[in-house]
């Protein structure tokens, strides 16, 4: 058997490219001893499949070479087919939403109006806190006025109740003029004075209330600055009761807000009769 006939079915195998790895292999070791029979049956084969298209009755290939390439065809036609049912089922995957877009469009609606609700329900509560404000500051400007105009009518009260005793508190201060103080046994006390000189800083006067009992410490009264004009008009809160315990008045200049005990001596003083 020549070399032509042992290996003719493999050149035409090989000619199409249907041989598989190892007689591949064989064969091309074979063609490397450059065989004149084989390599001239290998053209011959490379001639035929370049003329199948229309020689296809007079080249037709062998039943072994038939059937290969059949095994081949039915091959890579199966592995097609299930390389495009997963390409198809990865486009269906990939194209299906995995929420339907009718869900979406529910769930984007009720943030929407959650968003709002709550938004609204935000403004809701700050217009509410603003007019409860605005009602509080109301009532306590309200409140203030109202006890400033019971400050002033017991003010005046006092000043012009014949029942009223005056009280001069004189002073050693030569720029300063003397406080007048008017006690009413029923309605209190007030003391005022005009063009009194404002204390430096922050301190303030305060007026101290001397004990008729020897040895009694100063009781603390209120505190008061004069305005820009060094005027001022205190009403003293003490109760009128108290006052008949007292002696005397004596104003001090003090820290702001008062102090416990006098901390300097007393710039105005007078007598209770």
């Amino acid at each position: 058997m020549s070399n032509a006939d042992q290996f003719g079915e493999l050149l035409e195998a090989y000619a199409l490219g249907a041989l598989d790895a190892a007689e591949r292999a064989a064969l091309e070791a074979h063609l490397a001893t450059h065989c004149p029979e084989c390599t001239a049956a290998l053209a011959e084969a490379r001639w035929l499949v370049s003329q199948l298209a229309y020689t296809a009755p007079e080249a037709a290939p062998s039943d072994m070479l038939r059937g290969r390439l059949m095994k081949i065809v039915r091959e890579e036609a199966a592995n097609e087919q299930v390389t495009q049912k997963q390409r198809n089922r990865a486009l269906a995957d990939a194209a299906k939403p995995a929420v339907p877009y009718w869900m979406w469009a529910v769930a984007a609606a009720l943030l929407v109006v959650s968003i709002y609700s709550t938004w609204d329900a935000r403004q809701l509560q700050q217009q509410i806190r603003d007019i409860n404000n605005r009602a509080i500051a109301e009532l306590n400007s309200r409140e203030k006025i109202e006890e400033e105009l019971d400050a002033v009518r017991r003010e005046a009260s006092i000043l012009s109740d014949p029942a009223s005793v005056k009280i001069a508190l004189a002073t050693s201060q030569p720029n300063a003029g003397p406080l007048q103080a008017d006690w009413n046994p029923k309605l209190g006390l007030v003391v005022s004075g005009q063009r009194i000189p404002t204390p430096p800083g922050d301190r303030v006067l305060q007026l101290w209330l001397i004990p008729k009992a020897p040895g009694a410490k100063p009781l603390p009264s209120q505190v008061v600055r004069p305005d820009a004009n060094g005027n001022f008009v205190l009403l003293v809160s003490n109760p009128p009761e108290l006052l008949a315990e007292t002696k005397a008045l004596a104003v001090t200049e003090e820290p702001a807000g008062g102090s416990p005990q006098p901390t300097t001596t007393p710039k105005w003083v007078g007598g209770v009769s």
